[in-house]
């Protein structure tokens, strides 16, 4: 019953009554923790993690002067300028480490979907459909 219950809530997400939003609400921590879970089961299948980051590369802008009454029609010119770029990159991880935080978070993940129960159901008695 628990693998059932998190999907239904990640479906309820979407919508927008009052009772859905009610369980959205309540229920966000288990879809923080789902996400945790998606990530670090990642991590340990590559067996790195990855970072993102910004960094500052050169890129063509367009550096046209902004047009004036004795320069109308500017003529058009492109400069090379750092613009801030995502980038990933690979990070080592301990693996067991990776693999005690992944028994932690199911862990946690089971004791919520106990908690959602109740809170779905008083949810919906208090925002009957």
């Amino acid at each position: 019953m628990k693998p059932l219950i998190l999907p239904v809530l990640l479906i309820l997400v979407a919508c927008g009554t009052p009772q859905e939003q009610c369980i959205a609400g309540s229920t966000r921590d288990a879809r923080v923790v789902n996400d945790l879970i998606r990530e670090t089961e990642g991590n340990l299948a590559r067996g790195y993690a990855l970072e993102t980051g910004i960094e500052m590369k050169p890129d063509w802008i367009d550096c046209t002067p902004t047009p004036t009454r004795e320069n109308p029609t500017p003529p058009k010119d492109m400069c090379f300028e750092d613009v801030p770029t995502e980038v990933t990159r690979p990070v080592a991880i301990d693996l067991n480490a990776e693999q005690a935080k992944l028994a932690s978070l199911r862990e946690k993940q089971a004791s919520q979907a106990v908690q959602a129960q109740a809170i779905i159901a008083e949810c919906r008695i208090r925002y009957p459909e």
